[in-house]
């Protein structure tokens, strides 16, 4: 008599669980589907069935994707020819796209992998298993499509009555029983951000700004000009929610005032290039009431536009009276005289004597200046220079310079004395800066 042999049959058991809730206790769905699989792989025994000892779990992940650690860890153990059968408690655990579960279909028979489903009996190498497979997947995916719509319609109304459903609160903002709650400090930063925009116009010199007074995300970062926008545009600062563009009063406290929100937007309805050349064009000349010619006249600064590009100039007034030829020095272009002007100052802040008489006149207002604090003070305008706005910058060569002589040969810069003391004073203070 012949002896029936029996081939081995490798058995890998895939489990699945849409949410993580009830994840974390010692009996979860995952263990209840794993236990009914391993006793069906069990009663297979005389067929030569053998459950492999690694586990194809995913818990809290939708069976809407391919995309499950545990499934992609199956799949390529399928390719490695590690697996003959895979065991699933229902078909939905494996996929409930029609279209994902051919893919699937297709590796198994690419690779003679059998699948089955212990609650559902169907075969998947005949045409009629197949059929059935067909229609259950197109129930699965039908029911997964409903519960979409179910939590998409609930979401809709729930914004609908101004509640938060969720993610990440915004700065200034925490969540407490489900509703955001003001958080001050934070929403202190938020006001002082809007009220700079208004104040600045850009989100670029806004975002220098913000770096420079440690105000970052609530996660600790810099703040960026693309952060920046986003939360210049986030309707829940004005106690509102929004949904598809759809704004509802929200069950919340806001931060921002009406008026500065509609402030700072009535600036970011301007396209940024024409924000950036309003500003260039309103920036006040650094020298402006300052500069004078060979012939003792005074320059007044003037801009010009080529191609849309913005071009700025210092033109003697003795030129604008009497013509082209009238002074020998009739024209300046203003970015290379300014930073002239600025290389001298910065020079003038590295000498020993200057900083000498910058610490006595800063004595006759304030005895506690000392010669170290005013040349410390004055070392720090350097490195702080190129963060200041223009405005800022403008007000401090006003406040430093008593003229600029153009001659033949070169520049001669006249100092205020008292405003080096001032300055100094300012600097010691930590004023600079925090008008711009």
């Amino acid at each position: 008599m012949t002896e029936k042999i029996t081939i081995k049959r490798r058995c890998a058991v895939y489990t699945r669980k849409s949410t993580e809730e009830g994840l974390d206790q010692e009996f979860n769905s995952l263990d209840a589907q794993r236990e009914a699989c391993e006793a069906y792989v069990a009663s297979q025994k005389s067929e030569g069935w053998v459950l492999l000892r690694d586990r194809y779990d995913d818990g809290g992940i939708s069976g809407g994707t391919l995309e499950r650690p545990a499934l992609q860890r199956l799949i390529a153990d399928i390719e490695d020819g590690l697996v003959d059968v895979v065991v699933v408690y229902k078909i939905d655990r494996l996929s409930r796209s029609l279209a994902d579960f051919a893919k699937l279909v297709e590796v198994f028979d690419r690779t003679g992998v059998t699948f089955v489903s212990v609650t559902q009996s169907f075969n998947t190498t005949t045409s009629m298993g197949r059929l059935t497979l067909n229609i259950l997947l197109s129930f699965a995916q039908f029911e997964r499509e409903v519960i979409a719509e179910r939590v998409r319609d609930k979401i809709a109304a729930s914004k609908a009555k101004g509640m938060w459903m969720g993610g990440v609160p915004p700065l200034g903002y925490e969540v407490k029983d489900r509703k955001l709650v003001i958080i001050p400090d934070q929403a202190e930063d938020v006001r002082l951000i809007f009220r700079r925009f208004t104040e600045i116009g850009s989100a670029t010199l806004l975002a220098r700004d913000l770096k420079d007074r440690g105000i970052t995300t609530k996660q600790g970062r810099p703040i960026c000009k693309k952060y920046l926008y986003r939360l210049l545009n986030n309707r829940i600062y004005i106690g509102e929610i929004t949904h598809k563009g759809t704004s509802y009063p929200g069950q919340h406290e806001g931060i921002v005032p009406r008026e500065l929100w509609d402030k700072v937007h009535a600036i970011l309805q301007e396209s940024p290039r024409k924000r950036a050349a309003r500003t260039r064009a309103e920036t006040p000349a650094l020298l402006k009431g300052l500069l004078y010619g060979p012939d003792g006249a005074a320059f007044s600064p003037t801009h010009t536009r080529k191609g849309g590009k913005l071009y700025r100039y210092y033109v003697s007034q003795t030129v604008l009276k009497h013509g082209a030829g009238s002074c020998p020095v009739g024209r300046m272009p203003a970015g290379e005289i300014e930073a002239a002007v600025m290389d001298q100052l910065r020079a003038v802040f590295r000498q020993p004597e200057i900083v000498a008489g910058t610490w006595k006149a800063a004595r006759n207002h304030d005895n506690d200046v000392t010669d170290a604090d005013a040349r410390a003070a004055l070392l720090q305008l350097d490195p702080l220079w190129d963060e200041l706005f223009p405005a800022e910058q403008a007000r401090i060569v006003a406040l430093l310079v008593e003229r600029v002589d153009i001659g033949m040969n070169g520049l001669n810069v006249t100092l205020r004395v008292d405003g080096l003391g001032g300055l100094a004073r300012e600097m010691l203070a930590g004023d600079v800066g925090e008008a711009a």
